[in-house]
């Protein structure tokens, strides 16, 4: 099974540890992608002797350009000293809601082992990493133009697709990815039959809506339990099958040529 999740924006910066070396990651397949993406970004954050921006106006630029606020100048200078920047393991690095409910540094032996092969999390300055991969924080949101690169998503969108069916083989997919890391891609539909996606519709007074909070948390709750059961379902209905095993409330959608959406409801938190 491979489950894509999308990243964070937001993220705990490392401290301490060696700089970025894009040939350590996960997916090597991608290192020239990452490398154009790395390269672009770390131009755009730079003056022309390649020293961080200092300059307001051109750090509110960038700023803006990366879909940042007036008040996260420091993402600007961040990003600016990525290639030097210490690292730590994306699962330490990426942090919010889903992260937090997941929990990926806290799993053990054997639940552990599975996050390791299943879990692939979607990032617009890799591409594809590994809960292992070292990283370090950055701001490079999915749905970002960047000059010298063009949108983020469409570069990603022609380098990913081998990387992504090598590691699927055989086996279900579950995308777990928000709207602007799905298109970076989009499975084939001789696939269709072995990919599910997930919709957490918060149920209260009768009434049912998608509820960001309740999404994010329900989707690391889930990805949670599937790793530490060791369930592997082939299919969507196995998938649907298990969660329901697990507890929760699952509707299935009919199937189509992206795959079959499981509605899972929930009531609380």
């Amino acid at each position: 099974m491979l489950i894509l999740l999308p990243p964070s924006e937001g993220k705990a910066a490392p401290s301490r540890g060696r700089p970025l070396d894009l040939d350590t990651l996960g997916f090597p397949e991608l290192r020239s992608a990452r490398q154009e993406a790395l390269d672009a970004l770390l131009a755009f954050c730079r003056d022309g002797s390649g020293a961080p921006l200092t300059d307001e106006a051109e750090r509110l630029r960038v700023a803006a350009t990366l879909g940042l606020g007036k008040t996260q100048l420091d993402a600007v200078d961040t990003d600016a000293r990525l290639d030097t920047a210490p690292t730590a393991r994306a699962d330490h690095v990426y942090t919010g809601v889903l992260y937090e409910a997941l929990d990926l540094p806290s799993l053990e032996g054997a639940a552990k082992r599975r996050a390791t092969s299943s879990v692939a999390i979607t990032s617009g300055l890799f591409g594809l990493l590994r809960p292992g991969d070292r990283i370090p924080a950055y701001r490079l949101s999915g749905d970002v133009t960047l000059p010298g690169l063009g949108p983020v998503a469409s570069h990603w969108r022609g380098a990913l697709e081998d990387a992504a069916l090598a590691a699927l083989g055989s086996g279900l997919l579950l995308d777990l990815r928000s709207t602007a890391y799905a298109a970076f891609w989009r499975p084939p539909a001789t696939v269709a039959d072995r990919v599910a996606s997930v919709r957490v519709l918060h149920e209260s007074g009768g009434k049912r809506k998608v509820v960001s909070h309740f999404n994010k948390a329900t989707k690391g709750r889930i990805v949670r339990t599937l790793l530490e059961a060791g369930d592997r379902p082939r299919t969507p209905a196995a998938l649907a099958e298990a969660l329901a095993d697990h507890g929760w409330t699952v509707e299935s959608a009919e199937p189509d040529a992206r795959g079959t959406r499981l509605d899972v409801v929930v009531r609380e938190l």
